[in-house]
């Protein structure tokens, strides 16, 4: 049975507003989300995205996955970012895993039954991806696998990760391989991760793995492949915080337009006040710039094209109009803004890690002159 896309995103974004949105607030104070909301989101089809048909997804493109993300990042940030890991993991699993791996992981992240993460930051190597040393050793006839992932979303309480190993000498991106993990199991220490933004939402933590043995069937991408694979996908992600940035100032402007046309000042409306207008045209004239930027990196990247230059304008463009703008809408709704019943302070909180991953700002600045102004070959 098809499914009408545009009845999708509707239902989406009512879950988003109804569900998620009354539920985040807790999140900001430390609490975990209910496990049922994951099952709500699995009905929705949220985990089947980009998972073919043939595996029990709804075989549908990376643009409906970003507009999804956006909406869902406009009630919550980190919980958007918690589904659409889970949901990377089951496209990867089902387009990449062989018939043992998909039967035995596939059907509890599909149907929101566990979740899931995809594991390549360490404590010595973000952006630097050759400098992984996570290892991968073959022993008779299985893998081994030793080391520590840190800074990963879901990492708190997946049960199933992709892990990123090097299979060779470190530095050699040849050799980095990924690998179907069970965190479950013996060899696999978990933690949480903590700062003063809460991310309980986003189940941010880490995990060391000792002497950890796999089956041969649960090398995912072989070496050589793994790196390729992380530099293709990158894009996709960059594109995808983009859209989710520019989901939280959308619920920005919303709320804050909501608020000056019904809270009086000095005998009118606040909205009626020219000075109170002016941040708000300057946040919508940001908006929508970014919003321009990101629609076409998102078409790029549905497309199949090299979205190397749209993806880091797009997300330089949607993190810097948030956390620029998002303090000012905060302000322009006074004290009210700080109430939980409003996400403008999760949302400032979220926009500045938004900054920071999937490449940072000033890695991403560095990639758009490279690419947008190459610097000719002069001989000498």
């Amino acid at each position: 049975m098809s499914i009408d896309k545009s009845d999708l995103l509707y239902e989406i974004r009512r879950f988003a507003a109804e569900v998620v949105g009354l539920a985040a607030p807790s999140w900001a104070k430390g609490r975990a989300p209910d496990p049922v909301l994951f099952r709500k989101a699995a009905d929705l089809g949220l985990f089947r995205l980009q998972v073919p048909h043939s595996e029990g997804g709804l075989g549908m493109g990376f643009m409906h996955k970003a507009y999804a993300c956006k909406a869902l990042a406009a009630a919550d940030f980190g919980f958007a970012m918690s589904v659409v890991n889970t949901h990377n993991v089951a496209a990867r699993i089902a387009s990449s895993g062989s018939d043992e791996t998909r039967a035995s992981f596939l059907p509890a992240l599909l149907w929101g039954e566990s979740s899931a993460c995809t594991a390549l930051t360490e404590p010595a190597a973000g952006s630097d991806i050759a400098a992984m040393q996570t290892r991968a050793t073959k022993a008779g006839g299985k893998w081994v696998l030793n080391g520590e992932k840190c800074w990963i979303v879901n990492a708190r309480h997946a049960s199933t990760a992709i892990v990123y190993a090097q299979t060779a000498d470190q530095g050699d991106i040849d050799g980095i391989a990924a690998f179907v993990v069970d965190l479950t199991a013996s060899g696999c220490r978990r933690y949480a991760t903590s700062s003063d933004f809460a991310q309980s939402s986003a189940g941010t933590g880490g995990f060391v793995l000792t002497d950890l043995t796999l089956p041969e069937a649960n090398m995912i991408l072989a070496p050589g492949q793994g790196f390729r694979s992380i530099m293709e996908e990158i894009n996709g992600a960059r594109t995808y915080v983009a859209a989710m940035c520019c989901g939280m100032m959308e619920a920005g402007l919303r709320h804050a337009s909501a608020h000056g046309a019904s809270r009086r000042a000095f005998g009118k409306p606040l909205s009626a006040h020219q000075g109170w207008r002016i941040p708000l045209a300057r946040a919508e004239t940001a908006l929508a710039a970014a919003r321009a930027l990101t629609d076409i990196a998102i078409a790029a990247v549905h497309a199949g094209h090299d979205a190397q230059l749209q993806a880091a304008l797009a997300k330089v463009a949607a993190t810097d109009a948030a956390t620029t703008h998002l303090p000012a809408l905060l302000h322009a709704m006074g004290a009210e803004g700080l109430d939980t019943r409003y996400p403008m302070a999760r949302h400032l909180a979220a926009a500045q890690i938004a900054t920071l991953v999937d490449g940072s700002t000033e890695m991403l600045l560095e990639r758009i002159a490279r690419l947008a102004r190459p610097i000719p070959h002069t001989s000498n």
